[in-house]
Formats: C-alpha cells, structure tokens, sequence
C-alpha cells in the first residue's frame, strides 16, 4: 500500500515516526511520502517537506507567511495528486491538513486523522469539515470519543495517548551518569519547564526561579527548549544553584522530585513521569483576554486535571503565578504526603489514557480499512 502522512510539528514528527515503525510492521510492501522531521526520516520512506520550514505561530506570523502557506499547500496538492497514495494520513497540525483533506476527499482519496485537532476548547465549528472530509478520526484523548460521538454523532475510534508508549520505549536513564554529564550535585532535583518560545519563556521563568533561594535543600535544573540557545538563558541564571540542560528533558524527568510547567502537553509528559508538579501560565494582558473569548468555557487548563475531570494538579494563571503562590504551592508538591495522593491520581491518569501499543492499534485499523 502506499501512505501518504502530513505532519508539520515536533510533535508529530514524534508520533508519526512511531506509526510509520508500525506501518512498515503491518505492511511490509508499505511505501510512505511524507511531511515531517528527522525522526520520521530516520524511520525510511521518502521526506517531502521538513516540519521547521511549515510552522508558523500567532496571526501576525501566518499573515507575514502567507504566500508561503498557499505554496505548500498547492505543492502537496501536485504530490499527492503524481503519487496517488491509497491513504492519505493526516497527523493534528488541523490549519494545513484540513485544507488538504478538503480537497482530498472531493477527489476520491481514503483520509484518516491521528490526533484530533482540540475542538472541545476552540474552533468547534471545524467539526462539519471533518464530518465531510474525514473518513476514520484517531483520538487520544478519553473525553474526546464523547465529544464526538454524544455531542456530534461523528464515531471514533479512541487509540490511547502515544506519549505513554514514547516514554516507555525510551532508552532508561542512568542517574548517576546524568547528574555528572551534567555537573549535577547529589541535591534532589526541581526540574523547570518554561516553554519552548521564547516571549513564553521570558514570562515564565523569571516567576519560577524566584523560589530558588526558598528550597535550598534542592537543586534546579531548566530544560533548554530545542532551537534556543545557551546565551538566550544566561541573563535568568544568576544562582549557582540553577543549570540548565539542552535535549534531555525526558531524562530529566526521570530524576526529578518535582516540577514547575508551562500549561501544555508537557503537563502531561511530566505526570506520566510519575512528577508532581505545579502548572504555571502567564500570558500578556490583550492574549489573555483574547483567549478567553476565543477559547470554550473549560474548567482547566492542563491536560492533567481535563483528563482527570477533577484537580490534580494545582493551576496557577495570570496573577496566580506569583513568587508568594509558587512557594506556597511548591511546599506543598515536596510534603511527602501530599505527594503520594499525586503518584495514586497519576497511576489512575495512565489507565485512562488506554495504555501501551497505541500505534500498533492505529497502523492495524488503517492497514485494515484498506483491505
């Protein structure tokens, strides 16, 4: 069979490097085109468009880059078209992909969506597009399968979360060995997350590492987000008793006592690492308040606590996210009994997310489905 997969963020280079394993597992005369990153190249098949030249954040960097947009999306419309995959497999990414899978579905070609763009929290009206356009949805959220099917009555197929098998299948850390790569003391650790942008960034760790000189007994370590540089964090670092370390984050976690984490999927990653946490966002004034009105009514902000449907985590916002709160809250993550009521929520968190061996499940029902 021939498999056609659009991706155009890390994120969905990660996953679908993991499917394509998968595919090529299934179907061992499976041929793949694709637009994705250096983890889907790795696996084989043929890379058409590399993910850091695609994504582009915030309206005034799309308008800046529109020419660019319709180019590529009139670009993959000629690949596919000379290619002619007998699956066309979009991977989230839901500004491009849905484009492409309207026109795809009007010329015949069988789609299938892994990673449901979250219309549960803004832009509920695409769901007429996928109920058009889209022949099978993958969701890996739980809440999700009810969104669709009692809100939309739009069937699909709940996978599990592909972090779970993405942290499982990881190569195991060797404490030791990372804490002196690192020049580490034997202090436990506080790993912080501050985000991957760098106006996110600026926001964000300046408030976490307030709290440095209140938890002496503890190291902090912040996780280098890809593409910035060392000299970007220098000005932050000012105490001794803070590194930072560059793609190793994974790694990191698996160490931690504790963390400090922007709202975002890495909420996520750092509970299936079994960490308690505090999640922290702070955007400007105008974002938050234009978020607020474009964003549905949800009762959370972490993944963690929506999955949960109750607070697990607690969630600081905007004026929350201060030094005063931070320190309260962090006491509280690092109490031993407070922390085994995280690692029970945590636990039942994974059962939840449907367990291991997500994208074999997905590579099965679209190898399936063509048969």
């Amino acid at each position: 069979m021939k498999y056609y997969i659009i991706a155009g963020e890390a994120s969905g280079d990660l996953h679908g490097s993991n499917l394509m394993k998968a595919l090529l597992r299934e179907d061992v005369n499976a041929e793949i085109r694709f637009w994705g990153g250096d983890l889907m190249q790795n696996v084989g098949g043929t890379l058409i468009k590399h993910y850091r030249n695609l994504a582009f954040m915030g309206f005034k960097e799309v308008f800046m880059n529109l020419r660019t947009i319709l180019r590529n999306l009139s670009f993959c419309k000629k690949d596919i078209s000379q290619f002619k995959p007998d699956c066309i497999i979009f991977i989230d990414y839901p500004g491009f992909n849905l484009r492409i899978a309207k026109w795809a579905k009007r010329k015949g070609y069988k789609t299938h969506y892994y990673i449901s763009p979250q219309l549960w929290a803004w832009h509920e009206n695409r769901i007429k597009a996928i109920k058009r356009d889209i022949d099978k949805m993958y969701v890996i959220l739980p809440f999700e399968k009810k969104f669709y099917e009692e809100k939309h009555n739009y069937q699909v197929e709940f996978v599990g979360h592909p972090l779970i098998d993405a942290i499982v299948n990881r190569t195991q850390v060797d404490e030791y060995q990372f804490r002196i790569n690192n020049q580490l003391s034997k202090k436990p650790i506080i790993a912080l997350l501050p985000g991957s942008r760098k106006q996110e960034i600026k926001k964000m760790l300046s408030v976490m590492l307030s709290v440095v000189d209140d938890f002496i007994d503890y190291q902090f370590i912040i996780a280098g987000a890809p593409g910035q540089e060392q000299s970007f964090y220098s000005p932050f670092v000012v105490n001794q008793n803070v590194n930072i370390v560059f793609g190793q984050t994974y790694d990191l976690l698996s160490v931690s006592s504790a963390a400090l984490v922007t709202s975002g999927t890495a909420t996520l990653e750092t509970a299936l690492f079994k960490v308690p946490q505090v999640v922290c966002y702070k955007g400007s004034w105008m974002s938050f308040q234009i978020g607020k009105r474009l964003v549905k009514h949800i009762d959370y902000i972490s993944l963690v606590n929506l999955i949960m449907e109750k607070e697990v985590v607690t969630e600081l916002i905007q004026r929350d996210f201060n030094n005063e709160r931070l320190k309260e809250e962090l006491g509280i993550i690092l109490d031993e009994y407070e922390r085994t009521k995280f690692f029970m929520n945590y636990y039942e968190l994974e059962k939840k997310l449907g367990g291991r061996g997500v994208s074999e499940k997905v590579a099965n029902l679209i190898y399936k489905s063509l048969n």
